[in-house]
């Protein structure tokens, strides 16, 4: 395992987090695009995630698509929606 330090931010690594962190945004916004397009249902939980990764190259699209298919499968990304959408309310 490779050694994991702690230290003061520099520029550099700032600016590498925010590189990141651009990359992650612009894959939430294809994601959300798609759903929008495919809708809620089994092709849109399908095609987000596939077209997603496929947008964003190299190992961030690889990262991106298999955590969307993790979440979706295992019901923690789906968990919340179905909630959602069954709540008849509490008098």
């Amino acid at each position: 395992m490779a050694e994991q330090s702690i230290g003061v931010p520099s520029v550099k690594s700032m600016g590498g987090a925010f590189a990141d962190f651009a990359w992650g945004a612009a894959g939430g916004l294809i994601y959300a695009l798609s759903m929008g397009i495919f809708g809620t249902g089994l092709i849109g939980a399908l095609a987000a995630p596939v077209l997603a990764g496929s947008v964003i190259k190299g190992a961030r699209g690889t990262a991106l698509a298999t955590i969307a298919g993790f979440l979706l499968l295992s019901g923690i990304g789906a968990g919340t929606t179905a909630a959602a959408a069954t709540d008849e309310g509490v008098m």
